[in-house]
Order: C-alpha cells, then sequence, then structure tokens
C-alpha cells in the first residue's frame, strides 16, 4: 500500500514487510549498505525491510553473508538486485515514522524504524567482532534505519555532509530521551547496526552545495530526523519521556536493577518482605517525580566523572548532598561514606550507596 507521496513525485509503498521507494526519475543516493552502497546514481529503487522472523526467534543469515540476502530480499519484493540498495532491521514496518518539513520549495523528508533497547551503544564501547576473522553480525532488535529524501540535487560531497547531519540529528534524538548503551554505563549514540539511505533530486532545479548545521537545509534535516527518530523509537518500543521518566530507567545503563536492589535489601539483614510485595513498593516510588530529579542530577554526577569533568571527590561529595535530600524525603538514618580514591572506584562506591537507600525506601514503601 502507498503510505506517502514524496515532493519528487516518488511513491513510498508497504509490503512484503518492507518499505520501498521506487524513483521515478533519476536519483543521486547516498547510501551505507552492502547492497550497492556508497554514492550511486544509476539506482532505481530503495528499501528497509523487516528480517524479524517472528516473536522470540533471532534474526540468522538466509544466504551465506548480508549482502546476499539484501540481494535475496531485493528480488523478493520485486526490485532488480542491480539497480536497487536496501537496509534491513528487527523494527517492524508498521511502526515506520514520517517527518517532512519545508523552507520555500525545499522539502526534507525522513522515513524511520528502529528501537535500541537491545542493541543500543555508545561509540567507543567494545566491539563484538572483527572483520578480519570473518564473523557476520546479524541485524539485531534496536536498529535505527532512516532513508532520508531531500528535494534538491546536491553535490556528491553535499551528500555525505548530509549524512553526518543526519547521524548527529539521530544521536541528538538519543542524548534527548537518555537512552543508555547495552554495553557501557554510557549515553547511546545509536545502534550497533543502524543503517542509513540518503536520497537527493537530481532532477531539481535547486542545487544545494552544502548541508551543515548552519545552512537550512542542515536545519531541516534535524527538524525532520529528530522527531522522527523519537517517534520510531517509541511506536516500537515505547521508549518516550514519559517511559523515561523513571528512577529504574535512569539506573539501568550502570547496572542497576530491581533483582539487584531486592539483593540488597536481603545484605542489609531486612528481607522481611516478600519479594513481589517488596518491588510492588519499589515499583511505587520509582516515578516519583522529586526522586526521578535527584537520581537524574546523582548520575549525571558519574557521567561527568567519567568525562573527567569533575573530579571523584568532587562528585561524590555533591552526590552525598543528593542522597541527604531523599533521605530528608523518606525520612532514612543511612550513612553514606565517600572516601575512595579513583574514579572507577569512587563510581562503584556511589552506585552502592545509591542502592542502599533506595533498598530501604522500598522495605518501607512509599510512606516511609
Amino acid at each position: 500500500m502507498k503510505i506517502h507521496m514524496l515532493p519528487t513525485g516518488d511513491e513510498v509503498h508497504r509490503y512484503q514487510k518492507s518499505i520501498v521507494i521506487p524513483f521515478k526519475n533519476s536519483r543521486k543516493v547516498l547510501s551505507t549498505s552492502p547492497l550497492n552502497g556508497g554514492y550511486r546514481e544509476n539506482l532505481l529503487s530503495a528499501f528497509n525491510h523487516d528480517s524479524n522472523p517472528g516473536a522470540g526467534i533471532s534474526c540468522s543469515l538466509r544466504t551465506d553473508s548480508y549482502l546476499n540476502d539484501l540481494k535475496l530480499l531485493a528480488t523478493e519484493i520485486g526490485l532488480d538486485p542491480a539497480t536497487a540498495t536496501g537496509i534491513s532491521t528487527a523494527a517492524s514496518m508498521d511502526n515506520v515514522a514520517i517527518k517532512a518539513v519545508s523552507y520555500e520549495n525545499l522539502t526534507v523528508t525522513a522515513i524511520v524504524t528502529g528501537g535500541v533497547e537491545v542493541n543500543g551503544g555508545r561509540v567507543g564501547d567494545p566491539a563484538s567482532y572483527h572483520e578480519a576473522r570473518g564473523k557476520t553480525v546479524m541485524t539485531k532488535e534496536g536498529t535505527i534505519n532512516i532513508i532520508l529524501d531531500i528535494d534538491a540535487d546536491l553535490l556528491p560531497g553535499t551528500l555525505a555532509r548530509a549524512l553526518v547531519t543526519c547521524t548527529e540529528a539521530k544521536t541528538a534524538a538519543l542524548q534527548e530521551l537518555m537512552a543508555g548503551s547495552s554495553y557501557s554505563r554510557g549515553l547511546a549514540t545509536g545502534s550497533g547496526t543502524d543503517g542509513t539511505i540518503i536520497i537527493a533530486n537530481s532532477q531539481s532545479d535547486l542545487k544545494l552545495t552544502y548541508a551543515g548545521k548552519h545552512s537550512k537545509l542542515g536545519e531541516l534535516i534535524g527538524l525532520a530526523v529528530k522527531p522522527a527518530v523519537k517517534e520510531a523509537l517509541f511506536l516500537q518500543t515505547g521508549l518516550s519521556p514519559k517511559s523515561q521518566h523513571s528512577m529504574l530507567r535512569r539506573l539501568k545503563r550502570f547496572g542497576i536493577t530491581e533483582d539487584g536492589i531486592w539483593n540488597k535489601h536481603g545484605v542489609l539483614g531486612e528481607k522481611t518482605l516478600a519479594k513481589p510485595v517488596f518491588i510492588q513498593q519499589l515499583e511505587s516510588v520509582d516515578r516519583e517525580e522529586e526522586l526521578v530529579a535527584l537520581t537524574s542530577l546523582y548520575v549525571h554526577l558519574l557521567d561527568q566523572m567519567d568525562w573527567e569533568l569533575i573530579t571523584p571527590g568532587r562528585a561524590a561529595q555533591e552526590g552525598r548532598y543528593l542522597v541527604e535530600r531523599i533521605k530528608q524525603k523518606y525520612q532514612l538514618d543511612v550513612e553514606y561514606t565517600f572516601s575512595w580514591q579513583s574514579a572507577e572506584e569512587t563510581i562503584t562506591g556511589m552506585l552502592a550507596n545509591f542502592t542502599d537507600v533506595i533498598a530501604r525506601i522500598s522495605a518501607g514503601g512509599p510512606d516511609v
């Protein structure tokens, strides 16, 4: 079915678990795909495909390589693999987000699917493979795929700059959602399997030479991509400002979980509650506005210590002030120690202190 009409006259179709854009005229395309990737002027179509075989079943190659899988997919959806470029994901095409923004005769359209709950990562996180070993990495649940259509004629270098701006916009969306990495305690900057296809209209009379943030084109890329990424993440996994308004969500990337807080409750010698009751009381305070705000400030101290913007001693001292506010709110008598030396020791100690406090809050419930 046709789900969108681009200003170029190209139609966006959804069928056979794919988003497909057949080109009516010649286009300039820059793609991260192994199928006709890089810069091309001879392509006739672009697609994004949902390779998820079903709930609880992991994605796997159907051929001997990801490239050949994409060729097979192109053929199955009626495209010529020699003149198509495509990307795949485990996200549903039913959860696609489309955002178009315009200025005078320039329109930029972002067509996005994605999720970061499983595969979100921060650039520089530990790698999972080295290509020289011949290992193939399959698409995981979490890929953010972007097709960006620009109704203007761009130079090849301008297309490359548009890719940079598009990536910045994606990362900005994740930062604004405080989405955590699944592989470190950092904030996610994308997923490990993201794909992008940028399409420019080589038939347009509008010739643009720059796509950075100072240009109107760069501005429109940001205004289209950021909300489209956020909407796609919400449609796929429910990730949103509302879902992130949670103490537990803010702590997740630091390895603090409901089970970990329950175990701390036992270590404190206070395991007098049944676990379901304890978890219920933990969840009852999880979204309290003041506690979420103080938790967010606390973990940002850890971030800034990681980034060497503040010293471990200062982070521990300021963390103590935040914990004092929590103790006062819940009338807790908990000792907070902060005599650590290295940044790593300080982070470990601060997280242990915070887990201790949350365990004691949960043991008494929201009215402690």
